[in-house]
């Protein structure tokens, strides 16, 4: 075959939502391979992503995301792939990510948050102890699927990314949403998943942490009641608690965070997301 008569290289379809995406955003990869594929996986910023097909629209998402520290630039998305056939492929995708913009501000907060005394430095090095063991299970099976719901029918109050100084010194980084949730309000789980986390902690008070599969997970904070238990299986708007004030708290909110192995991403982006709905 001649040069001019040379087939042209199958083109992978690789699209992301957000369009813009920045330091601190979680990720969806929709990819349209050339060629029927049983199964599809990918390599992103070191991370592995787990890959589910949508049989109506043909297209493969990944869930996935980057951490508040990246610097911006382009990375490369390395997908992996098996056949029908039981043949291997490969195709790599660079994608740019940009820098995000987040506020600054400053709170007041109750002393023993920022300068907590032996005892309560004990209760803070076992919470710590309790979330390792949470956040550090094996990863498992995606659970979550379709769209996202909010938490809450509510106002946000402060959004992700906020550069906090408490009482003038202490410098922290908000990793989560806020909503202005009354005392007593109904929360609910934001997708299907499974409890791994239930209890009282010191900074997050009655805290409940969902497992969706894949390495995402949802941490409900603040909480005055909690309505679930820990291995407890949970579906998408199930109420998981009720809204409070406790732990480090200036009122009664709900924090939401989303954490997607080991690293906090924004979850207004991810409540945002246009995701096929269950078969």
């Amino acid at each position: 075959m001649s040069p001019a008569e040379t087939k042209p290289a199958k083109i992978w379809s690789v699209h992301w939502q957000p369009p813009r995406i920045v330091n601190g955003s979680p990720i969806v990869f929709e990819v349209s391979p050339p060629f029927e594929l049983k199964r599809l996986t990918a390599t992103w910023l070191r991370y592995d992503i787990q890959f589910s097909f949508d049989k109506a629209k043909r297209v493969w998402y990944g869930l996935a995301g980057v951490s508040l520290d990246t610097p911006p630039g382009a990375y490369t998305l390395a997908l992996n792939g098996t056949t029908a056939a039981g043949k291997d492929v490969a195709f790599q995708k660079m994608v740019k990510t940009s820098a995000g913009h987040y506020p600054t501000i400053s709170i007041k907060v109750p002393t023993k948050f920022t300068e907590p005394n032996p005892e309560q430095q004990k209760q803070i090095a076992a919470d710590k102890v309790t979330k390792d063991q949470a956040f550090n299970r094996p990863p498992s099976e995606k659970e979550w699927s379709g769209k996202f719901l909010a938490p809450v029918k509510s106002t946000v109050t402060d959004v992700f990314g906020t550069r906090r100084t408490l009482n003038g010194k202490t410098q922290t980084t908000h990793q989560g949403l806020d909503f202005a949730a009354g005392p007593g309000t109904p929360v609910h789980a934001v997708n299907r998943g499974t409890v791994i986390l239930a209890q009282p902690l010191y900074f997050e008070g009655n805290c409940v942490v969902i497992d969706h599969g894949g390495g995402l997970l949802t941490l409900y904070m603040h909480l005055s009641e909690l309505r679930v238990k820990e291995e407890e299986q949970v579906t998408r708007g199930q109420e998981v608690g009720l809204s409070g004030g406790t732990g480090r708290a200036t009122g009664p909110h709900l924090h939401l965070a989303v954490r997607w192995q080991g690293t906090y991403l924004n979850p207004e982006t991810l409540l945002r997301f246009e995701l096929p709905a269950a078969p």
